[in-house]
């Protein structure tokens, strides 16, 4: 590197998850513009100290909308119909601050645990109206400093079934959405339903992101109808499916030829650990099944894959803190990952969802934005096995969190 290169900030002895030894990245404008060993240059510095430097965590699939709501209604609810009923009731009743700061609160959470990316599922039906939709935009411009926020608009109780909808998510769509889902076991009419949204999505120019399927029984499912649709659009690439947790029902010979099925048409599959585990398998006596479609497997089989929180502090799941690198640590016990497998379950959460959301500018590369963080650890696979610190983030170069390490107060000797 020219010793006359001028940075704004050097990031000093950085592990990264591609090269051997700890490295400098120079950030010019909010943009690394160099990674190598010993930058000769007068800059502001970060010693980072041999600790691992990550591009953020991307979350493909939140709910910011209907999170932190418990409190507002029981939670002890034994089916996915039962959750989706007690959020229906309440949502009539949601305002757009209400809505602003419950998805503020989640937010923050997730700025500090490492997240630079997300997509939130935001539900637009007569109920909620464009109210969800609203709040969530103001939160994409308010928080824009430390995330970047993709909004997909989707009807969570049906389409072909529910008059209006249409019309709520083609003003969304026109107003700003970035991505279309669907939730087609939602809807009396499920192939119209996929029809529909899949029509809007190519009227629109934007990727589609489906809730599936959310039960055990794999003698039905409507994957075969969006990997046609798929392929019949040239969508390949486009399309990602959320729970898809019939997968996980699958004896080997059916889940191997659903894989290459998936592969083939390029649709992704995005695993919601929390939920998935929470609602499945409630009516099971003994030996309850998991419920968790085992992603890293998948990817092995040319799937694209990512884990993703889902919903925070709700009916859907009442636990939560948006953090992606503890769901992936979750991920990895419940999915009895191997320590070999423990880099591909932070791929999960990294660079295989900044591939499912097609980010072009993602990862720690000359020209990228430098959104950065740093953890108290030396490798990917540490990262998963320890849950360290997380230690400080950086969007385009600019510092957004710091969490100082705990101090021992030892007695004096």
């Amino acid at each position: 590197m020219n010793a006359k290169t001028a940075f704004d900030l050097i990031f000093r002895n950085a592990r990264t998850r591609t090269a051997a030894n700890p490295v400098d990245i120079g950030v010019t404008g909010g943009r690394i513009a160099a990674i190598e060993p010993r930058l000769a240059c007068e800059a502001a510095e970060i010693d980072v100290g041999g600790r691992l430097a990550l591009p953020g965590f991307v979350d493909t699939h939140i709910h910011l909308d209907k999170a932190c709501l418990l409190g507002r209604c029981g939670h002890d609810h034994g089916s996915v119909a039962e959750a989706i009923a007690a959020v229906a009731a309440m949502k009539r009743d949601f305002t757009v601050e209400d809505i602003y700061a419950r998805g503020a609160r989640v937010i923050e959470r997730a700025i500090v645990h490492g997240t630079t990316r997300m997509r939130t599922h935001v539900e637009i039906d007569p109920r909620i109206g464009l109210r969800g939709f609203e709040a969530v935009k103001a939160l994409k411009r308010a928080y824009t400093w430390a995330l970047d926020l993709s909004i997909c608009v989707f009807p969570q109780e049906g389409l072909t079934n529910d008059p209006g909808a249409e019309e709520l998510l083609i003003a969304a769509l026109r107003d700003g959405g970035d991505a279309i889902g669907g939730c087609p076991y939602m809807d009396t009419d499920p192939n119209a339903h996929l029809e529909k949204i899949f029509g809007l999505a190519q009227e629109f120019d934007v990727d589609i992101d489906l809730h599936l399927d959310f039960d055990l029984d794999p003698s039905w499912w409507h994957l075969e109808e969006v990997c046609r649709q798929t392929e019949r659009r040239n969508y390949q690439g486009r399309v990602a499916i959320g729970h898809a947790t019939k997968l996980s029902a699958l004896p080997p010979d059916r889940l191997k030829a659903a894989a290459a099925r998936l592969a083939g048409s390029g649709v992704a599959v995005t695993v919601l650990p929390a939920t998935d585990l929470y609602l499945m398998g409630r009516d099971a006596t003994h030996n309850a099944p998991r419920g968790l479609t085992v992603a890293h497997k998948l990817v092995e089989s040319g799937v694209l894959c990512s884990v993703a929180t889902n919903n925070v502090l709700n009916p859907f799941t009442p636990f939560g803190d948006a953090s992606l690198l503890r769901m992936a640590n979750f991920y990895a016990n419940v999915a009895h990952a191997g320590v070999s497998e423990f880099d591909a379950c932070l791929d999960l959460v990294t660079e295989l969802p900044a591939r499912l959301m097609n980010l072009r500018d993602y990862g720690i590369a000359p020209g990228n934005p430098a959104d950065l963080i740093i953890l108290d650890t030396d490798s990917g696979a540490n990262a998963i096995a320890e849950l360290p610190d997380m230690l400080m983030g950086f969007k385009n170069g600019r510092q957004v969190f710091e969490r100082r390490k705990p101090t021992l107060f030892r007695p004096q000797a």
